[in-house]
C-alpha cells in the first residue's frame, strides 16, 4: 500500500492552504492525498451545550472534510482524496497519522505585516515529535507563490517553479534531510540552493576583529566543507543544478531571507529519544516561523 500526502484539516484557512499544498504534492508524487480530521473529545457537560451538540459535530466532521475533498478533486483531476476521521488530542493524534504518511502537511497562520508564520502549540508539537516529514503551509498561500513570474509580468502556475532550498549543517549532514532536499528539486526540475551559516571561533565574539585574511581563510574551508558533502549527491542527482552558498552570518537569517525566492525550505530536526524530550532546535524553530515559503522539517538521527 503506498504512503499518502496526509494533512491535518480543521476547516481553517491555514487548513485548507496546507490541503491545496498537499494536492500539488501529490501530483508530483504521484500519491494520494489522505486529509485527517481530528475530533478531541469533549467532558460530558460541555458536549451538551448547543454549541457542542451533535448537530455540530456532524457537521464538522461531515460536511467540512467532503466539501474539502470535493474542492480538491476537482482542482487537481487525477488526484486520489479520502478522508480519515481520528479521535484523541490533536498532537497526539496527527504525529500517530504521520507514522503512515510520506509526508505530513499542517497550516500555519499567516502573519500580518511580518514575513512569515505564526506557528502554534498544536504544529509545533506534531514537528518536535513526529518522526516523517512535516510541511508548514502558511495560511494565505496560493500555488502561484511558488513559481516565477512568467515573461508577461503574471504569476502563473505554467512559469517555473521557484528554487528548492537547504539549510544545511556541515558537521551533521545527514543523508535523510540531503535526499528529501535534492528530490524536492528534482521534481520541480529546479535548482537545489544549500544555504550554510558558519561563525567565527567564540573567542572573536568578545571584541576580537576578524581579519580580513583570516575570514578568507575560514570561509574557503567552510565552503569546501560543503562541497564535500554535496559531493555524492550531485552525482545521484546528476540532473540538479546545485548552487552552494557559505556565509559568515546566523544560518536562520540566511534562510530566512533565501525563503523569499524559494518554493519550499528544507531543515532538519534531530531525533531525540531521551528523557530531555523533542525539540525543533533553534535554527529550525526561527525558520518554522519567519520564513515566507512552505518549510519541511525532515527528522534524523
Amino acid at each position: 500500500m503506498p504512503r499518502t500526502i496526509t494533512v491535518g484539516l480543521d476547516g481553517s484557512p491555514e487548513s485548507r492552504a496546507a490541503a491545496e499544498w498537499a494536492a500539488h504534492e501529490a501530483k508530483l508524487r504521484g500519491l494520494p492525498v489522505q486529509l485527517v480530521q481530528v475530533w478531541e473529545p469533549t467532558a460530558e457537560p460541555m458536549a451538551q451545550a448547543p454549541l457542542l451538540g451533535a448537530e455540530t459535530r456532524q457537521n464538522w466532521t461531515e460536511k467540512v472534510p467532503r466539501e474539502a475533498a470535493e474542492g480538491l478533486r476537482l482542482r487537481h483531476p487525477g488526484v486520489e482524496v479520502t478522508i480519515r476521521h481520528i479521535t484523541g488530542a490533536p498532537a497526539e493524534a496527527l504525529v500517530r497519522a504521520a507514522q503512515d504518511a510520506e509526508l505530513l502537511v499542517l497550516g500555519s497562520r499567516g502573519l500580518s505585516g511580518i514575513g512569515g508564520f505564526l506557528v502554534g502549540s498544536v504544529g509545533l508539537a506534531v514537528v518536535a515529535c513526529a518522526e516523517r516529514p512535516v510541511v508548514l503551509v502558511r495560511a494565505g498561500e496560493q500555488a502561484t507563490d511558488e513559481h516565477e513570474i512568467d515573461p508577461a509580468g503574471i504569476p502563473s502556475t505554467a512559469a517555473p517553479f521557484r528554487p528548492v532550498v537547504l539549510g544545511l549543517d556541515v558537521g551533521r549532514p545527514d543523508e535523510a534531510l540531503l535526499g528529501f532536499a535534492f528530490d524536492a528539486a528534482a521534481r520541480r526540475n529546479v535548482p537545489l540552493r544549500v544555504v550554510h551559516g558558519w561563525n567565527p571561533p567564540p573567542y572573536y565574539a568578545y571584541g576580537m576583529a576578524l581579519e580580513p585574511a583570516v575570514e578568507r581563510e575560514m570561509a574557503k574551508g567552510d565552503a569546501a566543507m560543503v562541497t564535500e558533502v554535496l559531493r555524492p549527491w550531485r552525482q545521484k542527482f546528476p540532473d540538479v543544478e546545485v548552487v552552494e552558498q557559505s556565509y559568515c552570518g546566523s544560518p536562520s537569517a540566511l534562510l530566512i531571507d533565501a525563503s523569499q525566492e524559494a518554493s519550499l525550505v528544507v531543515v532538519g530536526r534531530r531525533v531525540r529519544r531521551s528523557s530531555v524530550g523533542a525539540h525543533t532546535g533553534p535554527v529550525t524553530h526561527a525558520v518554522l516561523h519567519h520564513c515566507t515559503a512552505p518549510v519541511a522539517v525532515v527528522p534524523h538521527d
